[in-house]
């Protein structure tokens, strides 16, 4: 399928896009980064923006830096540049967490801030952001602020952002040498149908696939404790009842995972499991 039509604008600085989506506001402009779920969506005409304000060629969105315990990543950094990038122990979980976005060529072109902005409740950078307490930087007209991830995603693909807000840069403000992720998927590169985080350090865990947004539990307890979240998603194909055998599962190897030094491989950081038989109970 082809997109519904619309105009086309390309940005020169991130000043010059929130003046564009300022001034589109009214025909529901959409910001342009990778376009990895933004086009697709497109095609097949579920999004149908009047205007693509494209702000890959904006200079110094794109970068990973390192400040004492803090890590920033700008918004226009791909998958595939945090997945080669040694970050050391204390953010490793976050490369790691890049092999199981999609596929090679997704990786390649998508982009952190876009993954972030689309708000899919099972993105790898969402959960993390949840987990780890990352902040959101969106720049707006009245410049900068900073949205806690907790309080970034507020539903099936809505967040926090203001219409003419534009993100710069997602910070990690501490390190998580004992964070990991897990994910099940029917197939290799599909979308998670659950996944889950776990910090050992702060005793946090995060699920992604029960509900339209990442659910962050604090303090929390036992695997089958936390399998019994109430309102789980009920789907054809993937019932809550399957849903709470994966979280249960889930929650378990990822802490067993986040305890265990890293080896290699695949890492114990992040894992993914694939096709029948993942879940217990």
């Amino acid at each position: 399928m082809k997109p519904a039509a619309f105009t086309y604008h390309r940005a020169s600085s991130v000043r010059d896009a929130v003046g564009l989506l300022g001034e589109l506001g009214p025909e529901e402009p959409k910001i342009l980064a990778g376009g990895q779920s933004l086009v697709a969506m497109m095609n097949f005409r579920m999004a149908r923006p009047g205007h693509l304000v494209d702000i890959t060629r904006v200079p110094g969105l794109a970068g990973i830096r390192r400040e004492g315990d803090v890590l920033r990543i700008g918004a226009l950094t791909t998958h595939r540049a945090v997945e080669k990038a040694d970050l050391g122990p204390d953010f490793r979980v976050l490369s790691e967490a890049m092999r199981w976005v999609g596929h090679l060529p997704i990786r390649t072109r998508g982009t952190v801030g876009g993954s972030i902005a689309h708000a899919d409740a099972t993105a790898e950078w969402c959960l993390l952001a949840v987990l780890l307490d990352a902040v959101v930087v969106a720049e707006g007209p009245a410049g900068r602020r900073e949205i806690p991830a907790g309080e970034f995603f507020l539903g099936p693909f809505t967040t926090a952002l203001d219409p003419d807000e534009v993100i710069v840069e997602i910070v990690f403000p501490r390190p998580a040498p004992r964070a990991a992720l897990t994910e099940y998927a029917d197939r290799r590169g599909d979308f998670a149908v659950v996944a889950a985080g776990a910090d050992l350090d702060t005793g946090s865990v995060v699920l992604g696939g029960v509900g339209t947004v990442p659910l962050l539990l604090r303090d929390a307890g036992t695997p089958d404790e936390i399998a019994d979240v109430p309102d789980l998603r009920d789907e054809p194909g993937a019932p809550a009842s399957y849903r709470r055998g994966l979280v249960r599962t889930l929650v378990a190897r990822a802490r067993t995972e986040a305890g265990s030094p890293r080896t290699g491989g695949d890492g114990p950081g992040v894992h993914r499991t694939t096709g029948a038989g993942a879940a217990d109970g």
